[in-house]
């Protein structure tokens, strides 16, 4: 059993490393460290895909330079994680490590990331700490701060006039971020505050208790497949379409295919989706779609940005990512075209962005689709815990 999870992991990394023409003598390594396994699987697939497809469009090269992903599967384990960052650190010494898919996992790798000046660079999990007390010089997040896209949805439905709410989210740092988040700018009643853990699939005891409440709306936080199965049963249980349903990071990509009809009416905050008109957005989801035959979702849509952000820094330097402090500041002050149009860190490395709030509704070819409701609910916002970093 244990021979063929090391022939597993030495195929996917051939594979990874074989990916881009000419990646196999490479001047630059960037490290993938994700989820790639489990319930959550696709999370990490669309990292590393959103990555792989901005490499292949850059001719395999950052800067003009040769580079290769070399991937590690964390499982959603910070052990595994702890593990395969060493790997990538230590023995492929890779020069800037990307991904970063959950916040309990992100938490675990901080002592690592401070006793080294290699770049990381997450897009997906934005966890509190890491945006005030713990900002790093070298930690960048191309997502959002994880209270932000709940903040953004709790001012939405604030100025709606929601009076009551319940609310439900996996009992990890990301889910409590969410709430932290939404109490900022909702000011209404949670009648239910529930947490279930990250691996519970049933929701079926919660939704009674939320039906029993009869609250105005359900805020919800599931990344993944936990998403698309909270979803499911959401329906299951009568209550699409008579409460409706706030989210924040969880109607995202190929998973609103598979949600299908019980998606429509709901509603989700966030500051990319398909949806974004501008011609360079479209111009990524369709190669995207042509490469990888689903829809990008926010996830991929950060990864090629931090890509592509890569790409700028090590122009600037001019190929030499030899001095990992040079090649920190390049990250930081690099300009990029972003698939969310202007893009800019704030003092934290936590982006400074907007939010926008859509509604699933059905498409032109009968498929759910996302239509901009509100645009700018929140504009150039800097997450609540910027202050607390003493960076500049």
């Amino acid at each position: 059993m244990l021979l063929e999870k090391i022939l597993k992991k030495s195929v996917l990394s051939l594979a990874l490393v074989c990916a881009v023409p000419g990646m196999a003598m490479a001047d630059i390594k960037i490290g993938f460290l994700g989820t790639l396994s489990g319930p959550s699987a696709a999370n990490g697939r669309d990292q590393l895909d959103g990555f792989r497809l901005a490499l292949e469009q850059l001719d395999g090269k950052l800067g003009g330079v040769e580079t290769e992903i070399v991937a590690e599967d964390d499982q959603m384990k910070p052990s595994v994680a702890l593990t395969g960052v060493s790997r990538l650190l230590e023995r492929e010494e890779v020069d800037a490590v990307v991904g970063l898919t959950f916040t309990h996992v992100l938490m675990a790798l901080q002592p690592k990331i401070a006793e080294t000046d290699v770049p990381f660079i997450g897009t997906i999990s934005g966890p509190s700490p890491t945006a005030g007390a713990l900002c790093k010089p070298n930690l960048f997040i191309m997502s959002w701060q994880s209270d932000a896209p709940a903040e953004a949805m709790g001012k939405y439905m604030q100025d709606k006039g929601v009076k009551t709410i319940s609310t439900l989210t996996p009992n990890f740092v990301g889910g409590k971020d969410k709430i932290s988040g939404l109490r900022n700018t909702y000011k209404g009643e949670i009648i239910d505050e529930i947490y279930t853990p990250l691996s519970q699939l049933d929701f079926s005891a919660e939704l009674t208790q939320v039906a029993v409440s009869d609250p105005e709306g359900v805020f919800m936080f599931y990344p993944g497949g936990l998403g698309v199965t909270f979803m499911r049963q959401y329906k299951q249980a009568g209550l699409a379409g008579k409460l409706p349903l706030y989210t924040a990071n969880s109607i995202e990509g190929e998973d609103v295919d598979a949600m299908g009809e019980a998606v429509i009416g709901a509603y989700a905050a966030d500051t990319w989706t398909p949806g974004i008109s501008s011609e360079y957005s479209k111009q990524f989801v369709n190669a995207y779609r042509e490469k990888y035959n689903r829809t990008p979702s926010a996830y991929a849509a950060f990864s090629y940005d931090a890509m592509m952000k890569l790409n700028a820094a090590v122009e600037a330097l001019k190929g030499d990512v030899s001095d990992k402090k040079a090649f920190v500041k390049a990250i930081k002050t690099a300009d990029f075209e972003s698939v969310r149009g202007d893009f800019k860190f704030g003092n934290n490395n936590y982006p400074v962005q907007d939010y926008h709030i859509f509604e699933m509704v059905e498409g032109e070819n009968g498929k759910p689709d996302w239509k901009l409701v509100q645009e700018n609910v929140l504009k150039d916002h800097v997450d609540t815990y910027a202050a607390q970093c003493t960076m500049s």
